[in-house]
């Protein structure tokens, strides 16, 4: 059974919890993020797994903002979506950090535990991971990037499919609930959106097995990471562009909803815990009591109780960042991150500040407004020649 979690509160920082540790062993010297030395970032998207039993890659990095940053770029600039990236720095300003506010970058990832072929979508953690095809004896490689999902009642469902058609600069054909809907909004729809710069599939499309579903790339990609489609998966679109050149016809893909991950690398075993979606139908205590249940057989010693309440409390926060279960180690992220220096590159034809911030409200508005409703239709959006689906 799980502990109570009564050391940690819904509004707890990360601070918060992470300070919490018994010392089972000494702790280890925490370097201040001033004396940390400036690093290059590390790669945004892709990893080589050093054993065939690593299932965490990446690390926790650290950057300071330019002064008109906002956590929108950051995301994009560091391969990671919008929440990703509010959930690992709750007590940040979304729209104007600061120069002197360092940005937690939640560039470490559990790789969720399913078989390592093609695509794997988690729609809880809002990322996709793809395991390219290598040659016997080479090592493993994952590709992963952020993602967005289907709003609350357009979700995406869960399964095994497989891509099953490729396209680029498609047609979006707008089927008649979407029309309707918008219709219902004040902003009519056509029946067909032609490519360019107001066709929400962008320039690519990977068309799934499952009818009505697309993975493409977006119009605003300011939405990657949050929950803002009717059910298709989005991308920004440098990520799908280079993913469509990979992806091959017939390729599996694996949708799953898992918010709680275990991993392990080196021989030591972290957890990684996001906030579940407002719409899953698992209830989280016992989806992580099974978990717990399934490591503590699997390890020789299991997990003592400190360990577990560790885990509790991650599950709780819900910041989406590996953390070392073993106490005694620094598990606040920003006393184990690299100090990264800033990539983040003005695009004169970006939107303003205001218009992301518009963009990003109204797409939080209408999944608030949708909240509650549970029937998910099908169709949105087509590639020439293909049949009509989901956007």
């Amino acid at each position: 059974m799980l502990l109570p979690l009564a050391f940690v509160g819904g509004c707890s920082s990360l601070q918060d919890f992470f300070g919490t540790a018994p010392n089972q062993r000494p702790a280890e010297v925490v370097v201040p993020l001033s004396e940390r030395p400036v690093e290059d970032p590390l790669s945004a998207n892709h990893f080589v797994l050093e054993s065939p039993d690593q299932s965490v890659i990446g690390e926790p990095q650290v950057v300071y903002p330019n002064d008109t940053d906002t956590l929108s770029d950051l995301a994009r600039a560091y391969g990671l979506g919008y929440d990703e990236l509010i959930a690992a720095n709750p007590d940040v300003n979304p729209w104007l950090p600061g120069a002197d506010t360092p940005v937690l970058l939640p560039t470490q990832f559990v790789i969720p535990d399913v078989a390592r072929e093609g695509i794997v979508l988690n729609m809880a953690s809002k990322r996709l991971f793809y395991f390219p095809a290598v040659a016997e004896g080479q090592p493993v490689l994952v590709k992963t990037f952020p993602i967005g999902i289907g709003r609350v009642g357009w979700e995406t469902p869960l399964g095994a499919t497989e891509v099953v058609a490729k396209a680029r600069d498609p047609h979006w054909y707008v089927p008649l609930s979407v029309r309707q809907e918008h219709a219902e909004l004040g902003d009519p729809l056509p029946s067909v959106v032609p490519p360019g710069p107001d066709n929400p599939l962008g320039h690519r499309v990977l068309k799934l097995e499952m009818p009505g579903y697309l993975i493409h790339g977006t119009n605003q990609p300011y939405g990657v990471g949050m929950r803002v489609s009717h059910g298709c998966v989005r991308l920004y679109p440098e990520n799908i562009e280079y993913l469509y050149e990979l992806v091959e016809i017939g390729e599996v893909v694996t949708i799953i909803n898992e918010p709680f991950l275990f991993g392990q690398r080196d021989g030591t075993v972290f957890f990684e815990g996001h906030t579940p979606l407002e719409d899953d139908v698992i209830d989280p205590v016992e989806r992580l009591d099974l978990l717990l249940e399934q490591w503590n057989a699997a390890l020789p010693d299991g997990f003592s109780d400190d360990e577990v309440a560790r885990i509790q409390a991650a599950a709780e926060l819900g910041a989406g960042i590996p953390s070392r279960i073993e106490a005694g180690w620094p598990g606040d992220p920003l006393d184990r991150a690299r100090v990264v220096r800033n990539t983040v590159e003005v695009d004169p034809e970006a939107p303003t500040l205001a218009e992301v911030r518009e963009m990003i409200d109204e797409a939080v508005r209408e999944a608030a407004e949708e909240e509650g409703e549970t029937e998910s239709e099908g169709g949105a959006s087509v590639p020439t020649d293909m049949s009509s689906s989901q956007l």
